[in-house]
């Protein structure tokens, strides 16, 4: 592999290596000079000096590459540490993580220091960043369209919903929604709303005259000798205009009187209703052919068929417009979220709280997944490309501990010979 080929890392690496192996060098060639020559006080010190400096730089040097590889290839007992110990260290590695990283405590505790919620407040409301949002979420609905098959989607949509449905006791299903519907008297509200709608109706020009319309036709079908001697379009304008009043009257009365016999009839009714659909043996006869029918009919199939297909077909077209609907909705609800969190610390509060109970859920089950994913992952590794791995990262700052081995072996090596030559020593300085 050329230098050209190698990564910047690699580079690093070699380029370490070689400086380390360069003083190596230099050490030893001064110890061979220094061992060949006639020597004096002051060689046989450059001797030890270089001598000791050479012995530093062979230990560091022996120490970093066994940590890799068995040195000069020799079978040398724990050598090649890292190779030998692969699975242990994922799994060290992988408890490391889960225990350190991802455990409740220290995910509690970046949530309650970064403040999740007025972070993404701030973000949503920087300018640009609900349109970066509505971008980035076509995109992914984009690439989504673009992965899925049409026939997968049909299928899959078809059995999941005839799996569903399977499930479904449907008459049971409509009493237990009923049911809930009328806890409490809600229906009683429904009333009120559906009384209030026909009152504005019946005050309408448009239905009164259609009223009348109606009688004038009935009179016309039913009587019409009758019809001819009365004066039919007074007698509809007229009945229209009483019948209104009646319904209005009634209806006002149901409205006002929350002990009104209609609205106790209207309870009687519902529940009478209810019953029957949990236990009427004919009503769950009709719930399951029902449900048989939305498991088997041909032409739900092709409701579904064609409920896919437009989806699709209308989500692409808004997807290839630059002016997206669907990215200008994102982009406004998270200018609403942002605006939402931004005003109420209450709400804010309330999302952090939320966070952090989801976080206290969830992250043993994820960081146990991540953990296992870990061990898994460097087990599967290559052990020589780990080792290269490995070594690529932190091999250099180990370079630097064989250069520092030299100078510091130099240095105790000076240290010995000063301290044995002592006398020796002075009197050379002149010392007497």
């Amino acid at each position: 592999m050329t230098r050209a080929d190698l990564s910047p890392a690699h580079r690093s690496l070699r380029t370490a290596k070689r400086q380390a192996l360069g003083l190596l060098l230099l050490v030893t060639a001064v110890f061979i000079a220094t061992s060949v020559v006639e020597r004096g006080l002051w060689l046989n010190g450059v001797k030890a000096i270089a001598e000791a400096a050479m012995v530093g730089a062979l230990a560091d040097w022996f120490a970093v590459v066994a940590l890799f590889r068995k040195p000069l290839g020799l079978p040398i007992p724990h050598t090649a540490v890292i190779a030998r110990n692969q699975e242990r260290i994922g799994r060290n590695l992988a408890a490391f993580v889960r225990d350190k990283f991802l455990d409740v405590p220290s995910l509690v505790a970046l949530i309650r220091r970064h403040d999740p919620a007025e972070r993404l407040a701030q973000w949503l409301l920087a300018p640009g960043n609900t349109a970066l949002l509505g971008h980035q979420t076509t995109r992914l609905v984009s690439a989504a369209l673009e992965t899925v098959q049409d026939a997968q989607v049909e299928r899959f949509i078809q059995k999941a919903a005839r799996a569903l449905i399977g499930q479904v006791d449907m008459s049971r299903a409509l009493a237990a929604v009923l049911d809930t519907l009328t806890h409490n008297g809600r229906h009683q509200a429904l009333l009120d709303d559906v009384l209030a709608k026909l009152i504005e109706l019946l005050k309408n020009e448009d239905t009164r005259a259609w009223v009348a319309q109606t009688i004038v036709l009935w009179l016309k079908k039913d009587h019409p000798r009758t019809e001819k001697l009365l004066p039919s379009d007074w007698l509809g304008d007229k009945g229209s205009a009483l019948l209104a009043r009646a319904l209005e009257s009634l209806m006002a009365d149901v409205t006002a009187n929350p002990q009104h016999a209609l609205r106790a009839q209207f309870d009687t009714a519902v529940q009478r209703f209810i019953e029957r659909l949990r236990s009427d043996p004919e009503w769950e006869r009709k719930g399951e052919e029902v449900r048989t029918w939305l498991q088997t009919d041909a032409t739900v199939g092709g409701y579904v068929q064609t409920l896919w297909l437009d989806l699709r077909g209308a989500l692409q077209r808004d997807l290839a417009d630059a002016d997206s609907v669907l990215a200008r909705q994102v982009g406004k609800l998270g200018l609403w979220l942002g605006e939402s969190l931004a005003g109420d610390a209450a709400l804010r509060q309330s999302f952090n709280d939320r966070l952090e109970h989801w976080v206290q859920g969830l992250a043993p089950d994820v960081s146990a997944f991540i953990a296992q994913h870990i061990e898994d992952t460097v087990r599967r590794w290559d052990a020589e490309e780990m080792t290269d791995l490995i070594e690529v990262n932190i091999g250099k700052d180990l370079q630097y501990i064989r250069i520092n081995g030299t100078v510091v072996g130099g240095l105790i090596g000076l240290v010995l010979f000063a301290v044995s030559h002592a006398g020796e020593i002075w009197r050379a300085v002149g010392g007497g």
